[in-house]
């Protein structure tokens, strides 16, 4: 049966098409690695080999037989992390007035930054562990772009990223992506307006965007050197956000107000209610 043996031959010849891929994970710790990992277990099940660096100190990350884990040392200890954390948690729930709050949330953010920025660097200057990264020829980067180390090293293995993200603080994911985010309709951090604002709050919540290019400035612009330094050329966050081929965004329109998205940004909130049993 010459034709059976032709499809026979065919169906072998394509088989590789449907193998798992091998996926490299950056993820940034806390509640953005538990929605993460429903996100990884699933790709887990399909056949995906994933392979995640983190951090010898975390809150979740912790080593498991479902993924390979590559652990690097960091130079903080797991009580200061947990102090950190802490303190920035309480913050959220304090009152006060908007210059309180935004000091506040720059102190807090300028201590996880310091924390964060080393953890990247020393990811980035483990010889070793890069080495390894460098022969493993992973077929993509699954990031948390709020931590843009995942981004650089997409950009060293020269590897597609897929970002994974509810939203950066700065609104730096606008800009990356090229998405509408007019301040007469997107209503800003800590206005408290909704997407139907009067003239004079329209005014207000332009007046708030301001604070977002020196937040930017002030988050982002170390990694900017990281980055420029580890490549080897001059390179910007914005510039490696770019590069990002798929966002898949942890926003959902029942729960969060319309906005305009780009056709490369995929929302994906429910991952956050998997396996979870809501009463009515």
């Amino acid at each position: 049966y010459p034709q059976v043996t032709a499809t026979l031959v065919l169906l072998l010849c394509v088989l590789g098409l449907a193998a798992g891929g091998k996926l490299l994970v950056v993820p940034l710790d806390g509640s953005h690695w538990l929605s993460m990992r429903e996100v990884l277990d699933s790709l887990k099940q399909k056949g995906h080999e994933i392979v995640v660096v983190a951090p010898e100190v975390s809150l979740h990350i912790k080593p498991t037989k479902n993924f390979i884990m590559k652990m690097y040392p960091v130079p903080f200890t797991q009580e200061e992390m947990d102090e950190h954390f802490l303190a920035f948690s309480q913050d959220i729930f304090e009152e006060g007035s908007f210059l309180e709050r935004v000091l506040r949330k720059y102190q807090r953010l300028k201590e996880s930054a310091a924390m964060f920025l080393s953890t990247c660097a020393q990811l980035l200057y483990n010889k070793e562990l890069v080495r390894y990264l460098e022969e493993s020829k992973f077929d993509a980067v699954f990031t948390d772009p709020i931590l843009p180390c995942g981004q650089i090293l997409a950009e060293h293995l020269s590897v597609p990223s897929v970002v994974f993200l509810q939203q950066i603080p700065c609104g730096l994911e606008f800009e990356a992506t090229q998405c509408p985010n007019p301040p007469s309709y997107v209503p800003r951090l800590f206005t408290a307006y909704t997407d139907r604002m009067n003239f004079f709050q329209r005014v207000k919540n332009l007046i708030f965007d301001i604070t977002n290019y020196f937040l930017c400035d002030f988050v982002f612009q170390p990694y900017s050197k990281l980055a420029s330094e580890f490549l080897q050329r001059d390179v910007t966050v914005l510039d490696l956000l770019r590069q990002a081929s798929i966002w898949l965004v942890k926003l959902d329109f029942v729960l969060h107000y319309p906005r305009p998205l780009m056709p490369n940004m995929i929302m994906v909130s429910g991952v956050n209610c998997a396996y979870k049993n809501l009463t009515q």
